[in-house]
């Protein structure tokens, strides 16, 4: 049943890629890091050879939306969450509002997937290049990341969900709920900033759990 809801998923996803128009990829330039990625993989073709695609994505575009490029040209567009149909499989694309979340290569028999390769320049890319120089420290700030999130977690919920539970609405159909806590204003916006700090390292390396990423759960969008 599983497997047939996730088809199910894919081919509606699929049916919403609209063919490209041909024009070609906008060089990367470097005061596009806060607000542009570009992912590329290559992929063989049936008849041997190899053709590179790129995934361009604008994070402040009024639309959320993806671009896929075929060895520099324009092939398909789509909204987000986005399957983008190659050569051997899929490209999976979804983002949050602190990045990319997936940007995955799926074949088709779902033997594997293979993450696909950030612009050296983008802000991934910058972190994965910080990742293999100093892979110790990036794993301590990754450990760091989990941790701040798993906090604000535990601390921040309760208290929204108590907040919540006090408007009239909620109140007299469910009750109220007291939090056993509420921290000072000053320290909720530490948090909510360091949280937010995290997301965007987790962001940056594609990482994704469902409990510790709550809001960028896949296919939420």
């Amino acid at each position: 049943m599983l497997h047939l809801f996730k088809r199910w998923r894919r081919q509606k996803s699929i049916k919403k890629v609209k063919q490209g128009d041909g024009h070609a990829l906008k060089p990367y330039r470097f005061y596009e890091v806060l607000y542009r990625s570009l992912f590329y993989i290559t992929l063989p073709e049936a008849d041997g050879s190899s053709h590179t695609y790129t995934i361009d994505i604008n994070y402040f575009s009024e639309e959320p939306s993806a671009d896929l490029y075929r060895d520099g040209k324009h092939h398909a567009f789509s909204g987000l969450p986005a399957i983008f149909p190659v050569p051997g499989g899929v490209i999976e694309v979804a983002t949050t509002t602190y990045g990319a979340k997936r940007m995955h290569y799926v074949a088709d028999d779902e033997s594997g997937e293979e993450v696909l390769t950030p612009d050296r320049r983008s802000a991934e890319g910058l972190r994965l290049r910080f990742d293999a120089r100093f892979p110790k420290v990036s794993s301590l700030i990754g450990l760091m990341a989990v941790i701040v999130l798993l906090l604000s977690l535990v601390i921040g919920l309760p208290q929204l969900i108590s907040l919540i539970s006090h408007i009239p609405y909620i109140a007299e159909r469910w009750g109220i709920f007291e939090a056993p806590f509420f921290l000072p204003d000053w320290l909720n916006i530490s948090l909510l900033v360091a949280a937010t700090i995290a997301a965007l390292e987790r962001a940056l390396m594609l990482r994704n759990h469902w409990l510790i990423d709550m809001e960028t759960n896949w296919w939420d969008e």
